[in-house]
């Protein structure tokens, strides 16, 4: 009888530990964390990207171009849904700036095979909020 019971501590208890993992964060949570502090300007269609700037892909929702100390969050016209923070973005610029008119291929990292594209939209500059002295 005791191996019965152990058996069944052991059962619910392997039930028990998923609903203990921490929640995954949603896009949106995960948007609004990494504009924590920061202020909303008004939508530019082309940003220039210099050498050496970086990107970083929130889920399914958008691309955050980091341009200085600036954040561009773009939220794609069409394949945001596509987009997963694992994949290599490769940006066909025409000209020497990206705008809302451009496309992204999406590049899944490990297989190195294409997983789609996005249509850019709008670009929402987010600048650190001005203290008060």
């Amino acid at each position: 009888m005791p191996s019965l019971v152990k058996t069944l501590f052991v059962a619910a208890s392997l039930i028990a530990v998923p609903a203990l993992a921490a929640p995954r964060d949603t896009p949106e949570i995960k948007l609004q964390k990494l504009l924590e502090g920061r202020v909303a300007g008004e939508p530019v269609n082309c940003i220039s990207l210099p050498p050496g700037n970086s990107s970083q892909v929130i889920d399914g929702k958008a691309i955050v171009y980091r341009v200085g100390s600036k954040l561009y969050v773009n939220e794609p016209r069409s394949g945001a849904e596509s987009l997963n923070d694992d994949d290599v973005l490769v940006t066909k610029m025409f000209g020497s700036q990206l705008c809302s008119v451009d496309t992204v291929n999406l590049i899944d990292r490990t297989s190195r095979f294409p997983r789609g594209f996005v249509i850019l939209g709008k670009f929402v500059p987010w600048t650190k909020a001005k203290t008060a002295k």
